[in-house]
């Protein structure tokens, strides 16, 4: 699955002890960082959900300029977990309407 190829490409540079990932481009011009963002905008995917793992760090980025490796894992292992209910026969849209509610009913925890 490619969000979870997305997942282990930024794990090991998650926290303070995150490792630093070396990126050369075709150019040969390198990259060495553990930021999840500027890792993920310098790969070159072309699978959608991938794609939108990819989008979803950049929002994140501009958005709060934290948490981007955060939450690239958090939604990768929603979409693992997706991928295995589907295989149950388990239709998409009622796996969205368990995430929307566990969310709300986390939110009203929270509250």
């Amino acid at each position: 699955m490619a969000a979870s190829s997305i997942a282990n490409i930024v794990k090991s540079s998650l926290g303070p002890v995150g490792l630093d990932k070396m990126l050369v481009d075709d150019v040969g011009d390198v990259t060495v960082t553990n930021d999840g963002a500027t890792i993920l905008k310098l790969l070159e995917v072309e699978h959608p959900s991938a794609k939108i793992l990819v989008e979803l760090a950049d929002l994140q980025d501009q958005e709060v300029g934290d948490g981007t490796t955060s939450v690239v894992l958090i939604a990768a292992e929603l979409l693992k977990n997706a991928d295995e209910l589907v295989k149950q026969k388990i239709h998409p849209t009622t796996i969205i309407s368990g995430y929307r509610l566990a969310c709300k009913l986390k939110s009203l925890q929270l509250a």
